[in-house]
This record gives C-alpha cells, structure tokens and sequence, in this order.
C-alpha cells in the first residue's frame, strides 16, 4: 500500500530550471533539483520526457536553475508550469540573462542562480534525470527567502503540474465533502479554488467545455473539496 499524503512529508523547493541559447530557449517550473556531490560540486535535476526543455538540455548540454523566492506571483508558476514553450515564448517579457555559455537565466523574483553542464543522463521511464557538474553560481538577492514546495501547496494553494516527478493522480487523492450548497473545488493542474460561495453559478453547472482561468485545464481535472 502507498499512502501518497505521506509523501508530502518530503522536502522539496521550487526553481525554474531553464536551456537553450539567445536564438531559442525554454524554462520549466521544477521541485527536483538537489546537490549531489561536494567535491566536485555536482546538482541533479528531473525533467519529464515530454517537456520542451529536456530537447534544449540534451542538445546543448547545458542548463541553469533559478532558485525562486518565497513571493513568487501566481503568473511566474502558471507561465513555467502550466504553459508549452511549443505553444508560446515564456521569456516574452521576462528579465532574462544570458551566461558566458549562452544560457538563459530567468532572474525575475529569483534570489540566486546556478548553471551546469551535464554528466549523465538516467532514462527513468517518464522523466530524464540529468546529473552535472556546477560551472557557476551566484547570488542575486541574498536578502530573499526561498520558496519550498509545501509553503506553495499549503499556503498559495498550489499542486505540482502533471508532469511534475511529484504529480499525484486526481483518483489517488483522498476526497472529503462539504455542505453542498457552498461547495469548493480544486484544479488538481494548478490549485485553483472555484468557490461556490463566490460564484453565481454552482459549478456541476458550468459548461462542458468552461477551462481552469489560472492554467486552462478542464472540469474534469477538478476535485470537490
């Protein structure tokens, strides 16, 4: 038996880890990323197979990762987390810079930054899992606090993305219920609340084909709190 709350007992934070050069270049919203090694220093991150950046680490071999302070906007998860780099330019009108190795650096509301050349890549099924080697760091604000994973889920109200390594499967969480005529339900995608107490419509009523405001997933990706 797997019990997946007790997975949220599982430290995590939050970064953008971002690839690609000043001509083309992608970012995505990670919780896995952790140092391995001292000596040299080493950092490994996870990235899901199907995500457009892992085709710009693989490429280049090259990636950084933007440690995100604990104020974070909402637009900053929803951009890099629930959005397709195939679909739209996520730097558009973000504080970008470039490395020494033309990587990209997303440093709006990042505290500090690092950038590392991969090592090895580990096929694990769904996800690549990139180790490599630290080429650089540096802080950007050191008076910042860093945001971690339980502080967005419980304070922001947030979950991880489907392709999340931590993503739990809507039918694997456990429901509880509440008075029915002021029902809540959560964007298992993105966390978004529809409150009914706050809405003129019940939200078994909404159309088929109404989407999440936040990150545009579908009625059927909600769970009644």
């Amino acid at each position: 038996m797997i019990d997946f709350e007790a997975l949220y007992g599982i430290s995590y934070g939050l970064y953008i880890v971002s690839s690609g050069n000043q001509n083309r270049g992608n970012g995505f919203i990670s919780n896995t990323v952790f140092q391995v090694t001292a000596e040299p220093p080493r950092f490994a991150i996870c990235c899901n197979k199907d995500n457009y950046t892992s085709e710009f680490i693989k490429s280049t071999g090259l990636f950084a990762v933007s440690i995100l302070e604990i104020n974070t906007p909402q637009e900053i998860f929803t951009r890099f987390g629930y959005k397709s780099g195939r679909e739209m330019d996520k730097f558009n009108g973000i504080n970008i810079r470039y490395t020494e190795n033309g990587v990209p650096v997303v440093l709006d509301h990042a505290l500090s930054f690092i950038e590392c050349r991969v090592e090895n890549t580990i096929d694990m099924d769904t996800h690549w899992l990139f180790t490599a080697r630290l080429l650089h760091s540096e802080m950007i604000d050191g008076s910042l606090q860093p945001i971690t994973y339980q502080y967005y889920r419980e304070v922001k109200k947030g979950l991880s993305p489907k392709n999340a390594p931590t993503y739990i499967d809507i039918s694997k969480l456990k429901q509880t219920t509440m008075k029915e005529d002021k029902a809540e339900y959560k964007c298992c995608v993105c966390g978004y609340i529809y409150d009914e107490a706050e809405n003129d419509t019940k939200f078994e009523n909404l159309p088929v084909d109404w989407a999440c405001p936040l990150c545009g997933a579908g009625k059927e990706d909600f769970l009644k709190l």
